[in-house]
């Protein structure tokens, strides 16, 4: 059978009433030191990894780290890294008033960028050129251009 639901004066008052009464008990409970929420048992212990624990970990000795053995930045590139790579490749498209072009790779097809300051002045479309690359900051863009015959 369901329980019944009433909205009577009686029946709300004997509700706020239970309710103080069982606050009540808690709050004795809670002062008695013999319920659930002791100082004990509201510790926490953290590892070096940040897990919770409810016990003390053993405590290990921290490693000792030299400072100078940590490198901060990327080690300068000797210049025997360094091999330059010469493409051989035709100009696709140049703009003169804007100074700029592309050049298609003969093996690949791949398009490089290029500036007009990277090439010779006398530059024009379908002129064959030789070109190395390098990392520019949209992409590979060819340097060192030289028109071929």
């Amino acid at each position: 059978m369901a329980k019944r639901i009433t909205s009577g004066k009686r029946d709300r008052e004997k509700a706020k009433q239970e309710k103080r009464q069982e606050k009540q008990r808690r709050k004795e409970l809670r002062q008695s030191g013999t319920g659930p929420s002791s100082f004990e048992e509201m510790l926490a212990y953290v590892d070096e990894n940040g897990n919770l624990h409810s016990s003390p970990l053993d405590i290990k000795p921290k490693e000792e780290i030299n400072v100078e053995n940590i490198s901060v930045s990327v080690p300068k590139q000797t210049d025997s890294e360094e091999e330059a790579v010469i493409f051989k490749g035709e100009v696709s498209y140049f703009n003169s008033s804007k100074g700029y072009g592309f050049i298609k790779e003969a093996q690949t097809r791949e398009q490089y960028f290029f500036h007009i300051s990277s090439a010779p002045s006398a530059i024009g479309e379908n002129d064959k050129v030789t070109f190395e690359t390098e990392r520019g900051p949209r992409g590979m863009v060819a340097i060192n251009i030289a028109i071929t015959q």
